[in-house]
């Protein structure tokens, strides 16, 4: 009668092997997912910044900061007209909790009590609409939170030139046309006052 011990080790000798034999059979998936392309909306925009930080909102009508959002904050500058945005989103939804322009107004100021902390006002598009809202942002170091205000400001002081560039030059621009249309005006005065007498003169002739 043979060994049930050896019986065992044979059952699992075969088991074995056939769990290491390749049968070559394929199983196909149930359900097949295609690859998505998936837009940011940032494809046109060159990163100057990204940073892990902690955003807060104030609440005008509690009169107290709420957090707003904990994640990676963007200084984005786009491409053709070098206008640059700031861009926050959540870590996890990845969903958008600060998104504005800076500008030429754009102010940052520290916290007070934390060098960890800046201040600024800004008119945000979070929420699909303008609203003028007050943030508050942490760093987790005091290096990161200056790197983040000296280029804002570094930024919004460009954005001022930027501008009054662009005042200047439309000032010029209207001083042509102003000049342009002074100079038509005499000249089309100055033809009428050629042809005037060559018709009086026509009139005396066919009396």
């Amino acid at each position: 009668m043979a060994d049930p011990a050896e019986h065992r080790e044979e059952e699992e000798e075969a088991a074995a092997a056939g769990e290491e034999e390749d049968t070559g059979a394929q199983i196909a998936p149930i359900v097949k997912l295609e690859e998505v392309a998936i837009t940011t909306g940032e494809e046109d925009e060159d990163v100057l910044l990204d940073m892990k930080a902690k955003l807060y909102r104030f609440d005008k009508d509690g009169g107290q900061w709420k957090e707003r959002g904990t994640g990676a904050v963007k200084l984005l500058k786009h491409k053709e007209t070098a206008k640059v945005r700031l861009v926050m989103r959540q870590a996890k939804t990845l969903k958008i909790c600060a998104n504005h322009l800076v500008v030429a107004t754009t102010k940052m100021q520290e916290h007070a009590g934390s060098d960890k902390s800046c201040v600024w006002h800004a008119l945000d598009f979070a929420d699909c609409e303008l609203k003028e809202e007050m943030f508050a942002i942490r760093f987790g170091s005091v290096e990161n939170c200056k790197k983040f205000k000296d280029l804002v400001d570094e930024i919004a002081e460009q954005q001022g030139k930027n501008e009054e560039k662009e005042s200047e030059e439309v000032s010029s621009a209207a001083e042509l046309v102003e000049k342009l249309t002074v100079v038509e005006v005499k000249k089309e005065e100055q033809t009428e006052k050629v042809e005037t007498p060559a018709v009086d003169d026509k009139k005396d002739a066919e009396k």
